[in-house]
């Protein structure tokens, strides 16, 4: 898991944040997407399918995905409450790697676990 304090620290260097009223959907399931966000407020739910399979809260990052692999979004992000979101576009993204090496492991490292949480679910899901 990402370090929250941490990761609002290099989230709140980046200008202009986003506000995202309760119920708004940042990004849908199938969309293209070229940025990143994390959470300097608020909370977020992810879902798959329309179940919520995650929710991210200040100091957490979400679309990591379009940056690393796909463009295209594999999940659904909604705020649940009133969110200030901080965003990177891969320009940045790479400078904040660069200035701080280890946020791109902890990115990595988040990523894996999101991946990882939601095969489990599958998982035992069919087993059951």
């Amino acid at each position: 898991m990402l370090d929250p304090v941490r990761t609002l620290i290099i989230f709140q260097r980046q200008p202009d944040p986003q506000s995202f009223s309760a119920g708004q959907a940042v990004f849908k399931e199938g969309e293209p997407g070229d940025l990143m966000y994390g959470v300097l407020e608020g909370e977020i739910a992810l879902s798959v399918n329309g179940k919520i399979v995650e929710t991210i809260v200040p100091g957490g990052v979400f679309g990591i995905g379009a940056l690393v692999s796909s463009s295209v979004r594999t999940y659904t992000a909604i705020a649940q409450t009133d969110c200030k979101l901080a965003f990177l576009d891969e320009k940045r993204f790479l400078f904040v790697v660069q200035e701080t090496p280890f946020f791109a492991l902890e990115v990595m490292k988040s990523y894996s676990e999101r991946l990882n949480r939601l095969v489990r679910s599958l998982v035992e899901k069919l087993i059951v």
